[in-house]
Order: structure tokens, then C-alpha cells, then sequence
């Protein structure tokens, strides 16, 4: 059984030295096999020593790539979580790192206890700072093709609905998921496991669930291509935001930053993005988003 852990961080030693209070900041989407996102992530820094860093998916797809930009985070930030996204779990052809499906995500998970970063693997910690207490909870929960287009009711139909549309996910040809016969197959063990783990987390407490796809639906309503929801999620997920107390949810994938409500609980969109579309926004890019207490953000379609 692993239940949530309170690991002595430097937030509590911040406050009793009178440095500044950690905060919990999120970012998601960081792409850094482009030149101009890698630099966004040198040049990443935490406000303070005892500041979180959620770090919800799609760091890259080469896993030198992803340990690069891992240790520099890990480094500076007093504690790092991570959970993948699509593009970790791709096997590229030129990767000299040629694992698929459970084994890619294996590795990197043994990666991220190298460099002390926590995973969907490990027990939940609590955040103690500045919204605490709240148990941060990472989440890999994949997707399984039920965020499907109005008028369709199998994957197959929904699927082809897709493709006439010219719209048909990268992950497709990429991600693998042995040794699952399918990549749902793989959403519904992971579902299952996290469930289960998320219930055993002590009812006073309410959670931060992490995860780099959307876990309900509405975050998908302004795609410019509505049938790539498809790849976005999966509608398992929809009751847990109520059911496991969530103060926020931190996601990723759609590259659509923003924060909304649904149900009242506040859904928090991290994303940096490709730098085509980080230029067209106003906003400076690969900034941190404070998650607690959540703060309300315009959109930056």
C-alpha cells in the first residue's frame, strides 16, 4: 500500500529561517527539441529555494532529451514531479533508446529516481506551502478514444470520422503500447491501478491531480480540429475531480493555456507549446503557473 508522504521539504525549513515560502508553480508541454523551448527551460528558475515544480508531461521524445531537461529542473527546483505525456511514450526511429510502451515508460521512470524526480510511481507527497496541505497526486492515465465526435459510438467509426477530417494523431505511428494489445487496453489497466491508489488517500485532505491530458472532457471545446479529442483523454476520469476532493487539476496536451471550472473545481492548463504558437500570445513565454491556490488566467488561444 503507498500512501501519501510528508518528506521534511525546504518549504518548512524556508519559513522557520525567514527565506521567502516555497510555492507550488506548474509548467507542461516544453518541447525542447526545438532550440527556442530548450532555452525557455535553461533559463527556467524557482522565485524561491523552496519552491515545486509540476511538470505534466511532453517534456520531449528522445530520452537524452528528457534527462537533460529533468536534471536542470532537478537541480533547481526543491522538489520536481513529473508524469509523461504522448510525445515521452513515442519511440522514434532515430532514439538510440529503442523501448516501447511499458518498458519506454519504465525507464523513464528509473531516470527520474536517478535525479530524485517523482512519478506516477511513487507515493503521493504533501504539499505543506502556501494553499497546503493538499496531497499531490501524479497521474498517468493515457486516453481510450472516448472523447469521440457528436454522432459516433465505437472507436472505429469515430476513427474514420478523424481521417476523413485529415486529422490523425502522431501517436498513432509512435506510441506503442506493449505489451498491451492496445493502446486503450493500456488507458484501462492504468485507470484501474490509479483508482485505486487515489482511494487510498486519507479523506481530510484534499488532492492536486496531475496529469498531461485533460481528465474530463470540456478543456477540449475549443480544439480548432474537434476530432483530436480523440487522443485528449478519456471520460473514466470525469468523476474524479469530485471524488478525490481535488483543490485543482494540472494538465497539458492541447497547448490551449488557460484555467476553467468545471463543477467548481478549477482545471489548469500549463502548457509552453510548440514556439509557432507561443509567439502569436502576449504573454512571455514558458512562464510558471502558480496551482495553489489557483489564481484565474484569460485564455491564450
Amino acid at each position: 500500500m503507498q500512501t501519501p508522504c510528508s518528506e521534511g521539504d525546504r518549504t518548512a525549513e524556508a519559513d522557520r529561517d525567514g527565506a521567502a515560502p516555497g510555492r507550488l508553480m506548474a509548467i507542461s508541454d516544453l518541447h525542447i527539441r526545438y532550440e527556442e523551448n530548450r532555452a525557455i527551460v535553461d533559463r527556467l528558475r524557482p522565485a524561491s529555494d523552496a519552491d515545486w515544480l509540476l511538470v505534466a508531461g511532453d517534456v520531449g521524445e528522445y530520452v537524452e532529451d528528457i534527462r537533460w531537461a529533468l536534471t536542470v529542473l532537478s537541480r533547481r527546483f526543491a522538489k520536481v514531479i513529473w508524469v509523461p505525456g504522448n510525445h515521452e511514450l513515442w519511440t522514434p526511429s532515430n532514439d538510440p533508446v529503442q523501448l516501447r510502451g511499458v518498458q519506454r515508460y519504465e525507464h523513464l521512470v528509473a531516470i527520474c529516481r536517478e535525479l530524485g524526480v517523482l512519478t506516477p510511481e511513487d507515493p503521493y507527497p504533501v504539499w505543506e506551502g502556501e494553499g497546503g496541505p493538499a496531497v499531490i497526486a501524479p497521474l498517468f492515465a493515457l486516453y481510450d478514444y472516448s472523447f469521440r465526435p457528436p454522432g459516433t459510438h465505437t472507436k472505429e467509426a469515430a476513427l474514420a470520422v478523424a481521417e476523413q477530417a485529415g486529422v490523425v494523431c502522431t501517436d498513432e505511428f509512435f506510441l506503442h503500447p506493449d505489451p498491451y494489445p492496445t493502446r486503450e487496453a493500456w488507458c484501462r489497466a492504468r485507470i484501474a491501478a490509479t483508482e485505486a491508489r487515489l482511494a487510498e488517500i486519507p479523506e481530510d485532505l484534499p488532492t492536486v491531480l496531475v496529469n498531461h491530458w485533460p481528465i474530463v472532457r470540456e478543456p477540449t471545446e475549443p480544439l480548432w480540429h474537434p476530432e483530436f479529442a480523440l487522443w485528449c483523454g478519456t471520460k473514466a476520469t470525469a468523476n474524479w475531480p469530485r471524488r478525490f476532493r481535488a483543490a485543482s487539476v494540472v494538465y497539458g496536451h492541447l497547448h490551449i493555456p488557460r484555467t476553467i471550472e468545471v463543477d467548481g473545481v478549477p482545471h489548469i492548463e500549463v502548457s509552453l507549446g510548440y514556439p509557432r504558437e507561443w509567439r502569436r500570445r502576449k504573454a512571455a513565454p514558458g512562464q510558471q503557473v502558480q496551482i495553489l491556490p489557483a489564481v484565474a488566467r484569460a485564455p491564450q488561444f
